[in-house]
């Protein structure tokens, strides 16, 4: 049997690592996780210029390196809005597209969505450190979800995470992107969130749900954006992904 290959794009905030560990896990070993983490992490400070080009020339030179020609994709958040943008200018390599909570679809807003990331956009500005990362997380649940405790020790690379939240949202407002390319894509999707995030996430699903021709849309009951990966990754969710990547032409 052949072994199932996935590239996976993290978030902004925590590395490919943590947030894929426990999805492997719960697949095994017919499934092979291409972690690929972000460029704009590649430094101590955002690259000079950090563009999302940069990020899917990245995501090209990997997957050769990993002597991928087609490959299944899944991104969250950040992630998330890379792999679209991946999807709709590299189509050739795709054999499936799954995201959880894209941060952004790639191209020109909605005034839905225009109007939720300029509200983000001035809840976060002049804020640092610490108190950046508590608002950028609190503005993206509803109220009463239920957050992961913080971290009892300093995590590794953290410092750099409002800096490079900073860039990628500058990134995304300046990549110019025409959302009919979605439209062409001849793979089949998974759009997936959950009920407990920010409702602009329901309103990105049905834009998704309407322009893929082959999508399949999953609503978590209870689950957010910050939700431990266990949880996000749950056993209904493995399973939609397995029958995703099966079903996905070779």
């Amino acid at each position: 049997m052949s072994v199932t290959q996935v590239v996976c794009i993290p978030g902004s905030v925590a590395p490919a690592a943590m947030r894929y560990a426990s999805l492997q896990a719960a697949l095994g070993s017919d499934y092979k996780l291409h972690l690929k983490d972000l460029e704009v992490y590649s430094e101590d400070e955002p690259p000079a210029g950090y563009s999302i080009e940069q990020e899917l020339a990245a995501i090209d030179l990997f997957a050769d390196s990993e002597g991928l020609d087609r490959f299944h994709l899944l991104g969250y958040s950040g992630g998330g809005f890379i792999s679209l943008a991946y999807a709709g200018t590299r189509s050739r390599r795709l054999q499936s597209l799954a995201v959880f909570e894209a941060a952004a679809i790639p191209g020109s807003p909605t005034a839905e969505e225009r109007a939720y990331s300029d509200l983000l956009e001035e809840r976060l500005r002049g804020l640092q450190g610490a108190d950046f990362m508590s608002a950028f997380v609190r503005e993206q649940v509803k109220p009463g979800a239920q957050l992961p405790p913080p971290p009892t020790a300093p995590q590794p690379g953290m410092q750099k995470r409002p800096a490079g939240i900073a860039a990628m949202n500058l990134a995304f407002r300046a990549f110019r992107f025409d959302r009919e390319l979605l439209s062409a894509a001849r793979f089949p999707v998974i759009v997936a969130y959950g009920d407990m995030t920010h409702e602009i996430e329901q309103i990105k699903a049905g834009l998704l749900a309407r322009t893929f021709a082959d999508v399949h849309v999953l609503r978590f009951a209870g689950l957010h954006h910050f939700d431990l990966p266990a949880r996000i990754y749950n056993p209904a969710h493995v399973n939609a992904l397995r029958e995703l990547w099966a079903a996905a032409a070779p």
